[in-house]
């Protein structure tokens, strides 16, 4: 039975142990917050992006998504928490705090906009917004307002979703947008790490060092600037334990390389042709690349509109990668995405997240369902606390996860080629036995015995005498999972 039944199992025991209380048959609060651990089991896992005002998490959202559905300016939308979810047609519910729902009409011009109409925006709890993208299958994207919002209610509607006051979670996972690391962001991180991620420390939390461009000040070397800052980033929280990985992302370039025009290409493979020393005069800064110049090939308005979708980081590089060979617009958007950090994060939560969304659900739902059942003891709780308690309690699957992130950061005494073999091993290329133990279908193998001779390889290694504590504590976890595939292995025959 997978550790997600074995929930469901717990659940619908707890609920019939509640409908068997007679003090608590006319409790329908209790009965809700029961049923929406089950609901929140059953649905696509929930991923929410946080961060401080202005750190591009709209942006990210889109990028994401492929699309821009997230709107990005300074309206109401913006300021209210918005859940995107797969449908199959677009739609948009606007739900108050009441639980009523109302329609919102959709705008749509250069982007997407919601129109309130007679809707009081401060009364609304949440948007609700289906849309039929691929990317929305598998996982539910919340937006959430900048928790430093100069208005204490705009802040508070993200607080109220990532650390709510009854400690029952609402997400299964967070992205947590950076732009500097401050005390205010390490304490609210340190929040959400417990919360999600209980008393081990922080799961499901990575972190991304947003708007990475800007980092460099938009030079051509901007995002290895950045890569050093995700790393200083990873460092210090490493320390703290409130964040599982640093991943330096250009939301702006990702989401413009997902969207990239066949009249944008032209303009810059113009730009591109120009003589290098003149073009170099033209970029030194903003008001020379967007004022008005005869001598330059693109006319002013069709430069700043690259540089609202590009930013000077983007044209940088678009002008550099023209000039190094790429000759279509589907080479040139595929190596934007690549630099932009949208890849290295996707790979991220496919490894952190996506792979482990059932574990993740279920570990939300037990967490919620210890907090329920001690808040509202009943003759059943020592025996519900007693199931769910060695099932939190048996932790290796989180310590692969919280392991997958640290091998990025930390120092260990293993070569390049062990890392690589460590982090397959537990899960970093799949998890299912073949990734982990690097076997193809293309040719034949022995899977029990690969994996009883990995259990025996990473013991050896465990044990060697100048290994440090992480590394000892990273080979034991190796050979945990390597054993757990032997026995997985004999319990098919």
């Amino acid at each position: 039975m997978s550790t997600s039944d074995q929930v469901r199992a717990i659940l619908a025991a707890t609920i019939r142990a509640y409908q068997g209380e007679p003090g608590y048959r006319g409790r329908a609060d209790v009965f809700e917050q029961l049923n929406r651990i089950g609901r929140q089991l059953n649905e696509p896992i929930r991923i929410a992006l946080a961060g401080s005002l202005k750190a591009g998490k709209s942006t990210l959202v889109n990028a994401l998504v492929g699309e821009n559905i997230a709107p990005t300016d300074a309206t109401e939308a913006t300021r209210i928490v918005t859940w995107f979810r797969h449908g199959p047609t677009p739609k948009v519910t606007a739900v108050d705090h009441r639980g009523r729902r109302s329609n919102v009409p959709i705008v749509r011009a250069d982007g997407l906009t919601f129109d309130f109409a007679d809707l009081d925006a401060r009364a609304v709890s949440f948007l609700d917004v289906a849309w039929p993208a691929t990317e929305l299958i598998g996982a539910t994207i919340i937006d959430t307002p900048g928790t430093s919002s100069l208005s204490r209610d705009v802040s508070e509607r993200t607080l109220r979703l990532l650390v709510p006051d009854d400690g029952v979670p609402r997400v299964d996972a967070v992205v947590f947008l950076l732009r500097t690391l401050n005390a205010a962001d390490i304490a609210l991180l340190a929040q959400i790490g417990e919360l999600v991620g209980g008393s081990a420390g922080a799961l499901g939390v990575i972190g991304v060092a947003s708007r990475a461009d800007e980092i460099g000040a938009g030079r051509i070397d901007a995002m290895l600037s950045a890569r050093e800052v995700a790393g200083r980033f990873t460092a210090e929280m490493e320390k703290t334990g409130i964040c599982q990985a640093v991943v330096p992302v250009s939301g702006l370039l990702a989401l413009t390389a997902r969207t990239l025009r066949q009249g944008e290409f032209i303009a810059l493979e113009k730009l591109a042709g120009m003589d290098p020393a003149e073009l170099n005069k033209v970029m030194l800064s903003v008001d020379r690349f967007v004022r008005e110049d005869d001598s330059i090939p693109v006319d002013a308005p069709t430069r700043a509109a690259l540089l609202d979708r590009f930013g000077m980081f983007g044209i940088r590089i678009s002008i550099t990668l023209l000039r190094s060979g790429i000759t279509d617009s589907v080479a040139l958007a595929d190596e934007l995405l690549e630099r932009s950090g949208l890849v290295a994060l996707r790979d991220v939560i496919d490894q952190q997240f996506a792979q482990r969304s059932e574990l993740l659900k279920a570990h939300t739902a037990l967490l919620a369902l210890r907090r329920l059942v001690s808040d509202n003891p009943i003759r059943a709780t020592p025996y519900v606390i007693a199931d769910i308690d060695p099932l939190l309690a048996d932790s290796h699957a989180f310590e692969e996860l919280r392991l997958l992130s640290q091998l990025r950061s930390r120092p260990t005494t293993l070569t390049e080629d062990e890392v690589a073999s460590l982090r397959r091993i537990i899960g970093g290329s799949g998890t299912d036995a073949a990734s982990r133990l690097g076997l193809t279908a293309e040719q034949p193998y022995d899977g029990p015995r690969a994996a009883f001779a990995a259990a025996q390889r990473w013991r050896r290694r465990a044990e060697h005498p100048l290994n440090d504590p992480f590394t000892t504590r990273a080979c034991r976890a190796a050979v945990r999972s390597a054993e757990a595939m032997v026995a997985g292995y004999a319990n098919r025959r």
